[in-house]
């Protein structure tokens, strides 16, 4: 699935070994592309090349011999005519600036992180623009959609999509990715798939806590519905077009983050629900939620906005203000009378 005029031979850096990054990789490599891996530990990074698995996140899966790992990053990136970047959100800037001075002027850059930065509320492209020459910032590519790195390994079929303001390097992402498991969309729309892959991550600790509380269906369908009708509020304000979160980088993604057993969130907010302190759950996951920072982000964002974001208010104070999660819940089902959309209202009156 090669771009044409582009040999197989084609030298990829992948920034982040984490499973995402793995299993982004592991595509990468299965379209006939060598691959260098960065990783921030030496020692696991031998042990990868020795016995070809990421024993830390990946431990059942073999990957290709296509893929070499290092800790050095001059050595991964420099020279790499593409560099994806799947570091967490909280890594992102540091990460970025430590590998800026090795970019290639004509690099395809694309970065596959939901989040934001918490002390700037910044989106990850706005965060890496940041750091790296305006001439590659310009048309970076945005990953996003629903994606369980968990599945992507195993070859599962699977559809995403790429975001830019560059048709060109949009296109060429999607050629160097697809193959026949791995499908991937294009949109013109980054800000919109960034904000839906990141804020949809609030809703799935929702439905985590909803589960975990033991209620049904009925509670997770209206939460999934109305969670998706606040972030696209947030997201429309943010300058995102409304029918992004109608897609693949929007309820496409909300729907497998908040009813996948693969999902952190998800998984975070059912021992919530559980009765379970925020500290102890963190410690027990053992890897990055994402969702708690991004309800602490999009909380501020909401305030700066003046947005209306209910479900989220309700689970920032129950991570950060002590409320408890059926308590949150009994708050917003004993809200007001209102239009179930905002733009019916003209018409019904």
């Amino acid at each position: 699935m090669n771009v044409e005029g582009e040999a197989l031979s084609l030298d990829v850096a992948v920034v982040g070994a984490g499973s995402w990054g793995t299993a982004l990789a592991s595509v990468f490599a299965d379209n006939g592309y060598r691959v260098s891996l960065w990783m921030r530990d030496s020692k696991l990074a031998e042990h990868v090349n020795k016995h070809h698995v990421n024993k830390k996140y990946l431990p059942d899966v073999r990957l290709s011999e296509q893929i070499i790992a290092s800790a050095d990053v001059r050595e991964v990136v420099q020279g790499k005519p593409v560099v994806l970047l799947a570091v967490p959100s909280h890594a992102m800037r540091t990460v970025t600036r430590e590998l800026a001075p090795y970019l290639d002027p004509d690099v395809l850059l694309i970065h596959a992180t939901k989040g934001f930065e918490m002390e700037t509320l910044k989106r990850m492209s706005e965060v890496i623009g940041e750091e790296i020459p305006e001439s590659i910032a310009s048309s970076l590519v945005v990953l996003s959609g629903p994606s369980h790195a968990e599945e992507v390994i195993l070859r599962s079929p699977t559809t995403v999509v790429v975001a830019s303001a560059s048709e060109q390097n949009m296109l060429r992402a999607q050629d160097l990715l697809m193959n026949n498991y791995f499908r991937v969309y294009t949109n013109p729309d980054l800000i919109g798939a960034e904000l839906a892959g990141a804020l949809k991550n609030i809703i799935a600790l929702g439905a985590g806590m909803s589960d975990g509380l033991g209620y049904g269906d009925n509670a997770k369908a209206a939460l999934l519905t109305r969670g998706l009708a606040e972030i696209t509020r947030l997201g429309v304000k943010l300058g995102a077009m409304p029918l992004t979160f109608a897609g693949l980088a929007g309820i496409g993604d909300l729907v497998v983050t908040c009813t996948s057993k693969h999902s952190r969130n998800w998984r975070a907010g059912y021992l919530l629900g559980q009765g379970k302190p925020l500290d102890q759950v963190l410690e027990q996951m053992g890897m990055v939620v994402e969702g708690v920072r991004t309800t602490n982000a999009s909380y501020a964002l909401s305030r700066r906005e003046e947005v209306s974001m209910p479900i989220t208010d309700v689970l920032y104070r129950i991570l950060f203000e002590g409320t408890s999660p059926r308590q949150g819940v009994e708050e917003l089902m004993g809200r007001g009378r209102t239009y179930e959309n905002e733009f019916l209202g003209p018409y019904l009156r």
